[in-house]
């Protein structure tokens, strides 16, 4: 198994790449852009994969996602990927001004435009006319020719994953995904859009977030940690299916009417051991191992994700630098 992380900083970032990190990666949200942070990553590793991952598609314009793409490459030649989500419909209406219904051909739609700004020649005009995006690019300066760079879909639901597997060169996974979810929707769903575009599934890439919180010194507290990020992540409905097909709907039921109490920290006591195995990796390094050892359909591409929800900063780069140890003893 590849692993990688979020964007550690410099100082972790140069120590993860010497024992074998292959790819680091960034989110976004309202204080913090993708593409500055892939910036910061490319000027600052040198062999591993540096990217968005997620970045907000319907948020910019295809030539926006590939310009900043070309332009991140020029500083870390064939070492970027493009990391895509769909975000929610109410962040796109509410806070992007965007429209985003029909998400998944609406996406499908936008890979095909970026791949055009990306694969065309020096001169070369740039058209394309589909239900939501139509270009007519006349792009006379030099743009130094084709870019290959593979692009993900961090999606979810059947169909987005059909998509993905239809037009993506892959998945990125969310930090909920089981083995059960890889291995009885992910894996299927992928399969079945690759063959009806006639493409080869084992070429397609499959990376996903695995929330890590490793604390020897206090591994309960990293521990709950780890419940309180799966309890926040499943506060959000449209991980209703994966909850449904583990059975856990009573445990979410629960967690879901804490979160509206008022008392969120109270969200922890209802993830159950069952869904803590089967989601995260964490506590003590021992237990972490064995966590880790435990899981037989993890991504290619694992990105040990520290918990976020109520964790300062400081705790989550002690969850990086855990993360790290963890996997050098591991190799």
């Amino acid at each position: 198994m590849r692993w990688g992380l979020p964007w550690p900083g410099e100082q972790v970032a140069v120590e993860a790449e010497a024992v074998g990190a292959s790819v680091f990666c960034a989110g976004e949200f309202a204080d913090i852009s993708a593409y500055v942070t892939a910036a910061e990553m490319a000027l600052s590793t040198t062999s591993a994969m540096v990217g968005p991952g997620i970045a907000y598609a319907f948020a910019r314009s295809p030539f926006v996602h590939a310009s900043s793409v070309r332009h991140l490459s020029k500083r870390a030649p064939g070492r970027v990927f493009l990391g895509l989500g769909a975000g929610t419909a109410r962040m796109n209406s509410d806070w992007f001004c965007v429209d985003s219904s029909h998400p998944a051909p609406r996406m499908a739609e936008l890979i095909e435009v970026i791949r055009l700004f990306l694969h065309a020649e020096n001169g070369e005009k740039i058209r394309y006319s589909g239900d939501f995006y139509r270009v007519d690019a006349d792009i006379r300066a030099p743009v130094f020719g084709r870019l290959d760079v593979p692009i993900l879909i961090g999606a979810f639901n059947r169909i987005m994953l059909r998509t993905a597997g239809r037009v993506a060169d892959g998945v990125l996974g969310h930090g909920l995904f089981t083995d059960r979810w890889w291995d009885e929707v992910v894996g299927p769903e992928i399969t079945a859009g690759a063959t009806a575009a006639g493409r080869r599934t084992e070429d397609l890439k499959r990376w996903g977030w695995v929330i890590t919180a490793v604390n020897d010194e206090d591994p309960q507290r990293a521990i709950t940690d780890a419940r309180l990020q799966i309890a926040f992540y499943l506060t959000v409905k449209t991980y209703d299916s994966l909850v449904e097909l583990h059975g856990w709907q009573d445990q979410v039921s629960a967690i879901r009417t804490a979160f509206r109490s008022g008392d969120p920290r109270s969200m922890a006591r209802h993830v159950t051991d069952d869904m803590l195995w089967a989601i995260a990796v964490c506590g003590d390094s021992d237990q972490a191992a064995e966590m880790l050892a435990a899981r037989k359909r993890l991504p290619d591409t694992a990105i040990l994700a520290a918990p976020s929800f109520l964790v300062s900063p400081r705790r989550r780069a002690g969850y990086d630098a855990a993360g790290l140890r963890l996997m050098a003893d591991r190799s």
